[in-house]
């Protein structure tokens, strides 16, 4: 079918869907990849960090317009913070923009758009009450609302109240959400079943799964990739953790690994390393560096040379919702991996040979100081695994059918 007769689409992403080098970079870019072959996509997207703008034109393959707009995080804050007067969930004027609100509205006008897919709970606010007659599929990607849940259980005084009110009123506003989508996506049964239990009976048939997916050719030992920081890493005797760290759950993962798993590790073997590969280190991450052992790259180009060299790779998830795409990457690396229940919990059936789940230090250390002690191990079935249960092409094949109009 050309590309002029094909339906059009609008397809709203929180953040831009390029480069696909983490979660929900790489969730919204197959997405979008996956509507290209089908649709006209007009894409619209915020940029909230100015590296990323070198990206816009990469986009133009993929959609046949767009529009983007910036925000910077301390107006978000500010914006954020208004909630407080009203009873939204922060979220909601966190990524609320009046010039955005407009771009929207004049792309439907323009493309005669009718069906619409949104990425992120935060952008219905610019379909709903405005362009009721759309047929819209509404992906949450996670029950966000239970990840503050999840925040709050660690936090006390007003941090804490303050978690606790964004869990209820942001749970609100996806049920909300949910009842005026034609479909509502989460990115694993288990999401799907939690979110059935909590809205009303008429809208539980319209919740349904959209999985992720993971490109194995391109995470693939012997693909060719190149090492552009100057880490050893062909040479240390490392552990490694991977994912954007200025994430709440990546910071919250490495802080207990450092604090309740390092040290007995060190015991054994006080040459190694714990790498932590991910931009927007935040100053407590950054802070790890002054423990021994701890390497923190911050940004790198390519994660591959990470994972590639690494004796095993560790996912120890204390807060968590859907796939974690960090242990995928690393099993189609064919990598040991550990992590832990709330970490491996999106994904079943994984061969069990290399992949270590425990929420007990003790354990933990011990798992990690026998990765530590022998060569380097290839974990090739859960390489197969991934390759036979998780291309991007088999798990968006529903996203055609939630956006016929007459099955939803």
């Amino acid at each position: 079918m050309s590309s002029s007769n094909k339906p059009a689409v609008l397809f709203l992403c929180h953040r831009i869907p390029f480069p696909p080098n983490k979660g929900e970079k790489i969730a919204a870019f197959n997405i979008l990849k996956y509507l290209h072959q089908h649709y006209q996509v007009h894409l619209g997207y915020f940029i909230d960090d100015p590296f990323d703008e070198q990206y816009i034109r990469k986009l133009d393959d993929y959609c046949s317009s767009q529009f983007h707009h910036s925000m910077s995080k301390k107006s978000s804050l500010i914006r954020g913070a208004t909630a407080f007067l009203t009873q939204q969930p922060i979220t909601v004027p966190y990524y609320y923009r009046p010039q955005f609100d407009r771009s929207v509205s004049q792309a439907i006008d323009k493309h005669n758009i009718k069906k619409v897919v949104i990425f992120s709970g935060a952008m219905a606010q610019y379909v709903f009450d405005k362009h009721e007659d759309l047929h819209t599929v509404m992906n949450f990607v996670d029950i966000d609302s239970d990840k503050w849940r999840q925040y709050s259980d660690s936090k006390t005084g007003l941090s804490k109240f303050v978690y606790q009110r964004e869990h209820k009123q942001l749970q609100r506003y996806e049920i909300d959400i949910a009842k005026r989508s034609n479909v509502s996506c989460f990115v694993t049964p288990a999401e799907v079943e939690t979110f059935k239990a909590i809205v009303p009976e008429a809208v539980q048939q319209r919740v349904c799964v959209l999985e992720n997916g993971l490109d194995s050719t391109f995470f693939d030992p012997q693909a060719p990739s190149t090492l552009h920081e100057e880490f050893d890493v062909k040479r240390d005797n490392y552990l490694v953790f991977t994912g954007a760290m200025d994430y709440w759950a990546n910071v919250d993962a490495v802080k207990w690994f450092v604090n309740n798993v390092w040290p007995t590790v060190l015991e054994a073997h006080p040459e190694a390393k714990f790498y932590i590969v991910g931009g927007g280190a935040t100053s407590e991450v950054k802070q790890l560096q002054t423990q021994q052992g701890i390497v923190v790259t911050d940004r790198v180009v390519d994660i591959r040379p990470y994972l590639h060299h690494a004796k095993a790779v560790v996912a120890p998830m204390q807060i968590a919702r859907g796939v974690q795409n960090k242990i995928l990457e690393a099993m189609a690396m064919a990598k040991p991996v550990f992590t832990t229940t709330l970490g491996i919990e999106g994904i079943t059936g994984y061969p069990e040979s290399h992949n270590f789940v425990c929420d007990t230090p003790s354990l933990a250390s011990q798992w990690c100081i026998e990765q530590l002690k022998q060569n380097s191990t290839a974990a090739v079935d859960s390489r197969e695994w991934i390759i036979a249960n998780y291309s991007w092409p088999s798990k968006m094949a529903p996203l055609q059918e939630y956006l016929n109009e007459s099955s939803y």
